[in-house]
């Protein structure tokens, strides 16, 4: 019975430095996204005065991007309505200043949501990786718990 507990200790002690592992790789790949994007909207320079943020200060978190998407978002519908009412029914004209006009809104707005779908991804992702990391430490610790009641049984037998 003491081989059968020490091969249990071994694998939930393997179990337990795995999730340790993708845990740290869930945590870095996370995070190295989550810089990127952020690098890479603060790139764009978009400053929109969103509130809560200083004049001049730039969109670069999920929170500010939200709010920006959203005021574009309602300056879009409020200067030309809905795809629909800016086409009138037919399709899209690139000629026409106005559907242009509303591509560009349209376009700039998806990007920022785009950001902040993507910056919740990377926080899950995180999250995930920390639970993980948790899990392995406690499999770790419950696998060299177990090693040593079966080398002490193996002892004592």
């Amino acid at each position: 019975m003491s081989r059968i507990g020490r091969y249990v200790a071994i694998a939930v002690l393997a179990l337990g430095v795995a999730g340790v592992a993708m845990g740290t790789a869930f945590i870095v790949e996370g995070q190295s996204k989550a810089t990127f994007i952020k690098n890479a909207m603060r790139e764009e320079q978009v400053t929109l005065g969103v509130e809560g943020a200083a004049q001049g200060d730039l969109v670069d978190s999920a929170a500010e991007a939200q709010k920006a998407a959203d005021t574009i978002r309602g300056h879009r519908l409020e200067q030309y309505g809905t795809y629909k009412e800016v086409t009138g029914g037919a399709g899209y004209d690139p000629t026409n200043i106005n559907q242009l006009k509303y591509t560009q809104a349209l376009n700039l707005e998806n990007s920022l949501y785009l950001g902040v779908a993507s910056l919740g991804l990377t926080t899950v992702t995180i999250v995930s990786g920390i639970f993980m990391v948790v899990t392995g430490i406690a499999l770790g610790g419950t696998g060299i718990v177990l090693f040593q009641l079966a080398k002490a049984k193996a002892a004592t037998a």
